[in-house]
């Protein structure tokens, strides 16, 4: 159980007080456009605790990670742009820091006046954030810590990962957790705990194996598990069905016919598939039905056939759990499986919930009435590995 919230901090009072604040401002950018953001959902998500904060005199120090660098400073990584954003969305200019804990960020940090916002540059620019070595990460912890009084955590995209910004600064600073988190949490016991039936989870994404541990553990309590994306294609090939060029995790065939058998019908696959001759929106695609991909293409979406099937059984349905496109919805040739069972999850009379990652940024990029579904996780990873019943080390930190 979470012990103290964003609510219970401004109660105490924060004027004056450096707040530190985990944020997760990992967003995407435009493959064409470099230093273009082309979803600032995630941004968007934590506005409501920054202005909290700020807005009650909070001298607010934000810290978050953005891709993959490694643990060195990388200008393919800044948070740069991030800052400009950050800055259009809270109305005012927030102050950049050009490192994380260095004399920059140590300077600035000192410097904050009242309702003033600082953002660091990237954590992962630094070792200490993502190592597996205790010691290495809780020095960094200690620079971290040292630059605030308080520490919130609202970055439930992160709480999955045992870093220094997520667990051990929360151990060296009273810590709260944010709406954000609270709301996360909130939603994903619902949909885990005590979900309305009928109960039908949607999984899409690339491959079998990052989505077994949440198919193993959802399967007994849902009335259908409906399979898109590239993933289906090996549970197709092992129903016995050639796949063509499709993608295809030859090593979890037979695990994908152990778990068709488990399900007795519950899980329910494409009846069709457009097949394109390469992964290109300029390339030549047919729909045709799953059982016959030709050996010389490959399957980059779900076709009509199989949305109506699994709007038809997404339609009784009193919570729905979405994790996944339907296909690659970035293209616009196959982006209509991905918008077509997006949509029919709108129209349910009950609670919906899009798990993050790439299916939130499906509905941004669709185009589609965000409002219309019940909840929209800023944690894909997360989100999937406290419905698998992990333990999440951010979640975990904010309990002690």
């Amino acid at each position: 159980m979470i012990l103290k919230t964003l609510d219970d901090l401004l109660g105490e009072g924060v004027t004056g007080r450096r707040v530190i604040v985990r944020a997760d401002l990992n967003v995407p950018f435009d493959k064409q456009n470099p230093g273009v953001i082309s979803d600032d959902g995630r941004a968007r998500a934590v506005l409501p605790t920054l202005i909290a904060l700020r807005d009650a005199g909070a001298r607010v120090i934000v810290m978050s990670h953005l891709g993959r660098p490694k643990g060195a400073p990388d200008p393919k990584f800044t948070l740069a742009p991030v800052a400009t954003r950050l800055g259009e969305l809270l109305g005012s200019p927030l102050v950049f820091a050009s490192d994380t804990v260095g004399p920059d960020a140590t300077a600035k940090a000192a410097a904050l006046v009242d309702g003033q916002v600082l953002l660091l540059e990237n954590l992962r620019f630094n070792a200490g954030e993502t190592s597996k070595d205790d010691a290495e990460r809780g020095a960094f912890a200690d620079q971290l810590a040292a630059l605030a009084d308080v520490y919130v955590d609202d970055a439930f995209g992160a709480v999955h990962r045992k870093h220094a910004s997520v667990f051990d600064v929360a151990a060296r600073l009273p810590h709260y957790a944010g709406g954000l988190v609270l709301r996360e949490v909130e939603v994903l016991k619902r949909v885990s705990d005590n979900p309305e039936q009928p109960y039908v989870v949607v999984l899409g994404g690339s491959k079998v194996s990052d989505k077994l541990a949440v198919i193993q553990a959802l399967l007994p309590k849902v009335d259908k598990l409906l399979v898109g994306g590239g993933m289906c294609f090996t549970f197709l090939k092992a129903q016995g069905h050639e796949v063509g060029e499709s993608l295809l995790e030859d090593d979890m065939v037979a695990t994908c016919r152990d778990l068709l058998s488990q399900a007795q019908g519950r899980i329910v696959l494409p009846v069709d598939v457009v097949a394109a001759t390469e992964f290109s929106a300029d390339a030549d695609h047919v729909t045709v039905p799953a059982s016959e991909i030709p050996a010389d293409r490959l399957g980059l979406d779900i076709g009509p056939e199989s949305v109506a099937l699994f709007a038809a059984a997404i339609g009784p349905a009193k919570t729905v759990f979405w994790n996944g496109p339907m296909g690659v919805f970035e293209l616009a040739p196959f982006a209509a499986g991905t918008r077509g069972v997006a949509e029919a999850i709108t129209r349910i009379d009950g609670f919906s919930v899009v798990g993050g990652g790439d299916s939130a940024a499906a509905v941004r990029t669709l185009g589609l009435d965000e409002a219309a579904f019940g909840h929209i996780s800023t944690g894909g990873g997360a989100s999937l590995e406290y419905l698998e019943g992990k333990t999440l080390p951010g979640i975990e930190a904010l309990e002690k």
